[in-house]
């Protein structure tokens, strides 16, 4: 388990201690997609989803999810975020919603799963809005994109 911070040394699963480390500016980005046809695509962007305006009712769930992310995913700290910007994009190329998320805090830990919480989030509740009209949807490609902050410093995925 070398190299593993969420087992301690009998191989069981803990909370990290990150008590001893120093306070920085924590960001991270991470990005998904919902794959669509062209049609229901059409619908969001057009205003014509029955349940409202998807994009936005989504980055308000994406925010939601960030600001959860502690109570979802079990070892998780609790941060206290001072930013999460989710940005949906309409992609006719996808086609579909291409989804991107920022989170920061100034902590002892990164806010990288928060943003890909965010993103995860944003997605679902895409589809949610607009399942009714193709259940077929392909909810993918959510990764992290950039983190920066902290003992391991700055990451970027191309």
């Amino acid at each position: 388990m070398a190299g593993l911070t969420h087992f301690d040394k009998d191989g069981q699963a803990h909370m990290v201690d990150v008590s001893d480390k120093p306070v920085t500016a924590r960001t991270a980005i991470a990005e998904g997609f919902v794959r669509m046809t062209t049609a229901t695509l059409a619908m969001i962007t057009d205003g014509r989803a029955k349940k409202g305006d998807v994009l936005g009712i989504a980055r308000i769930a994406g925010i939601q999810g960030a600001k959860k992310t502690a109570d979802l995913i079990p070892l998780c700290h609790p941060l206290p975020v001072t930013k999460v910007a989710l940005d949906l994009t309409a992609d006719t190329d996808l086609p579909g919603i291409r989804i991107r998320a920022e989170v920061k805090t100034g902590g002892q830990t990164g806010v990288e799963m928060e943003a890909l919480t965010a993103v995860s989030t944003a997605a679902l509740t895409v589809y949610d809005m607009v399942k009714a009209v193709q259940k077929d949807m392909e909810i993918g490609g959510i990764r992290l994109t950039f983190k920066d902050g902290g003992k391991s410093g700055r990451f970027e995925n191309p």
